[in-house]
């Protein structure tokens, strides 16, 4: 099961896929925040059949990319806006911050809901967080 965080924004968002068991950064996008994007977006996605999306505030600026890809019978997860930025603050670093390592951020809070042997993020092992 690969994880696709997404970092929302008003014009644009940014994807990038993660393997939750090895924290490995598969590939990221940038798409603008308009409904042909979305679609350039999971056609992208393809290539990770078993996935789910972590999508950083899905009930606000991520709401109606969140929404669309639940009608698309995607798994969606909400991943708060303060969770992420713990991760990026725990890990070595801290303060560099740009959307793919927000993304990332955001999959790897999710990869802990979908792994459940782990209770907390491990940023260290974050791709893009910890270098």
């Amino acid at each position: 099961m690969i994880v696709i965080g997404i970092d929302p924004h008003k014009s644009t968002h940014t994807a990038t896929a993660v393997d939750p068991v090895t924290n490995t950064d598969l590939g990221s996008l940038r798409i603008d925040a308009t409904l042909a994007d979305y679609k350039k977006l999971v056609a992208w996605a393809k290539a990770w059949p078993q996935r789910q999306w972590a999508v950083e505030n899905a009930e606000g600026l991520g709401h109606h990319l969140a929404q669309w890809l639940l009608v698309l019978g995607e798994t969606v997860l909400d991943v708060p806006a303060t969770a992420t930025s713990r991760v990026r603050q725990l890990s070595r670093g801290g303060r560099r911050k740009n959307d793919r390592i927000d993304a990332a951020a955001a999959a790897c809070v999710a990869a802990c809901r979908v792994m459940p042997a782990r209770s907390t993020p491990r940023p260290d092992r974050c791709p893009g967080l910890a270098r």
